[in-house]
């Protein structure tokens, strides 16, 4: 599988699982335009892989991401575009909030490895996972209000996955936190002290979805993340049409004769 060249990411692709690491370690990792572009091109050359069964977002030397980089941000100076004419600080906003949303959308299982600093953008990247483990000794935080700005693109993301009244106060207040709290908010699912622990449950959990069909772990985000933002009937419909689609499709026929047969479906053979 070819892949884009990347110069602000490492990746690694090997066994249905590509690790996609924020490679700008002398700025603890944070995402300037240029890093905001690549994940997304790589997102994109992806996105129709069933041979990429999981993406494993994590920071390079110990740090996941520490949000924007202010000072690309600021370079252009602040002086408003004249009418008419582009406005790069809206346009690399918007742009941050438009690769959420596609790492939200990835047909993919994302698994997101919170270490270190995780601020800001990063935070943002932890919220639209589908699976967060934290270190215990992780430190995450919102702090755009103290340095005057607002969250604007994450913010959205925080209340989608804790809730309202916790997004407000950890927005609003610029807290920090560790991994044991960012557990206990929900923000991730698992927390770990040490290091090997934290990688053998990664390495669990690509073998549990290893185990889920491609095609049907696609449906059910899609489903999933249909909630709250469609009639509740539209969803079902949905889901309904996809459920037919699924059970007229390879993937059922094959899970339901490994199930019977107690054989490994062919998907979750190793290469």
């Amino acid at each position: 599988m070819t892949l884009p060249e990347c110069e602000t990411l490492a990746l690694a692709f090997d066994d249905g699982v590509l690790r996609i690491t924020l490679n700008r370690p002398e700025a603890r990792n944070a995402m300037n335009a240029q890093m905001v572009s690549e994940i997304g091109q790589v997102l994109d050359a992806v996105s129709m892989k069933e041979t990429v069964r999981t993406i494993v977002l994590r920071g390079a030397e110990g740090h996941f991401c520490a949000g924007a980089d202010l000072k690309e941000v600021m370079a252009g100076g602040t002086k408003a575009p004249k009418p008419g004419e582009p406005d790069p600080i809206k346009d690399f906003s918007r742009a941050f909030g438009t690769l959420l949303r596609k790492v939200e959308q990835a047909p993919q299982v994302v698994i997101a490895v919170a270490e270190g600093s995780v601020l800001g953008g990063g935070f943002g990247l932890v919220c639209v996972s589908d699976i967060a483990l934290a270190h215990t000794d992780a430190r995450f935080g919102l702090p755009e209000t103290t340095r005057g700005l607002p969250p604007a693109q994450i913010a959205p993301f925080v209340v989608q996955r804790i809730g309202l009244t916790q997004a407000r106060r950890l927005c609003l207040t610029g807290a920090r936190f560790d991994g044991r709290a960012a557990e206990a908010l929900g923000l991730v699912h698992e927390s770990f002290a040490d290091d090997k622990q934290l990688d053998d449950k990664i390495d669990r959990l690509i073998e549990d979805i290893r185990q889920c069909a491609p095609g049907a772990n696609a449906m059910t985000k899609d489903i999933v993340l249909s909630v709250g933002h469609m009639n509740m009937d539209a969803v079902l419909d949905m889901a309904a049409e996809k459920f037919a689609q699924a059970v007229r499709g390879p993937e059922a026929g094959e899970g339901i004769s490994a199930f019977l047969k107690k054989r490994t479906a062919k998907w979750a053979s190793r290469n």
